[in-house]
């Protein structure tokens, strides 16, 4: 449910204030093993979402979310269920350290948790191949790596964290109409459910990305004609379908940020590369959630209101 304007006021400080937490502990656990902030930074993101997707009844207590068990922490074959002594730790291969000098290896503090985690990515080495095989080796998921690196190449390019901006699809102010169509009946290609919302339009009206991302995916789909995925930081996919094109120079694995241009809406798809005007011209919009297990579809239609009314009370 989207927040009200008091609680918008209420809750950015604190956003605010944990996201400079958060970049000084990367930062310092950069200047102390020289693992790059933004690889740091990423793998918090990715298990932060995991949290908030999956509900965790027992939220990080800091600013770190990065997850490590106990079993982890202590060492397989530690006798102790909850071990903070470096030297047993280490003798039992756990993955547990002391990263603020205080003595003790605290599976609840950020500075040792978040200390632990760069040893094992330092460990391998901290060039983009060797960070990869060792989040592969830490997470044993390709989407997970995927995801991960994804993060760490946004947060490389914008220097910060706090890239939670979003926009309405299209320039609001032009002529265009929606509604909630998600879970509707589609019949083309097989019995399935719509996943997104419709955004009827004028052919070639821009559309523009929602979020900061990275494209995942860019080209043809039988049922979705020329379209565009972004991952954004919080494990979302934006998926973007019957395009009439794409902007000059878009590529997979290019960093976007909102409004740059994707390409335009048209009316392509339902058929082989090239087909168009089965239908007429929308955008289609979907959003796409990842839990660590899977992903599935979730009704934009909310999202897209509430963006569509912060970009109308922008000014002109």
């Amino acid at each position: 449910m989207p927040l009200s304007k008091m609680e918008h006021a209420q809750a950015a400080p604190a956003a605010s204030d944990t996201a400079k937490r958060r970049m000084e502990l990367y930062k310092n656990m950069e200047a102390a093993l020289q693992v790059p902030w933004y690889y740091l930074a990423a793998a918090d993101q990715y298990e932060q979402n995991l949290r908030n997707s999956r509900r965790d009844p027992e939220p990080a207590k800091g600013s770190i979310s990065i997850d490590i068990n106990p079993v982890r922490w202590n060492g397989p074959l530690n006798p102790k269920a909850v071990d903070d002594n470096p030297l047993t730790i280490n003798f039992f291969h756990g993955l547990g350290a002391d990263g603020n000098g205080d003595g003790k290896a605290d599976i609840h503090s950020d500075e040792d948790i978040l200390f632990a985690f760069s040893r094992v990515l330092l460990s391998y080495g901290t060039d983009d191949d060797n960070i990869r095989i060792a989040l592969w080796n830490y997470y044993k998921r390709d989407k997970a790596v995927g995801i991960i690196m994804g993060n760490a190449k946004i947060f490389k390019t914008f220097g910060r964290i706090d890239l939670q901006e979003k926009v309405f699809p299209v320039p609001v102010r032009t002529h265009y109409t929606y509604h909630s169509t998600w879970g509707s009946a589609r019949g083309w290609g097989g019995r399935r459910i719509h996943e997104g919302t419709d955004i009827f339009a004028d052919y070639g009206l821009p559309v523009r990305s929602t979020c900061y991302g990275i494209i995942e995916m860019k080209g043809w789909n039988k049922y979705g004609g020329w379209r565009i995925g972004i991952r954004d930081i919080n494990n979302s996919y934006h998926y973007f379908a019957h395009l009439n094109g794409f902007a000059k120079d878009l590529k997979a694995g290019q960093v976007v940020s909102p409004g740059l241009l994707l390409g335009g809406v048209g009316s392509s798809g339902y058929g082989p590369p090239g087909t168009s005007g089965k239908f007429p011209p929308h955008l289609h919009y979907g959003m796409y959630k990842d839990n660590g297990y899977l992903e599935w579809s979730f009704d934009p239609y909310p999202y897209l209101k509430m963006w569509e009314r912060r970009d109308l009370a922008k000014p002109k």
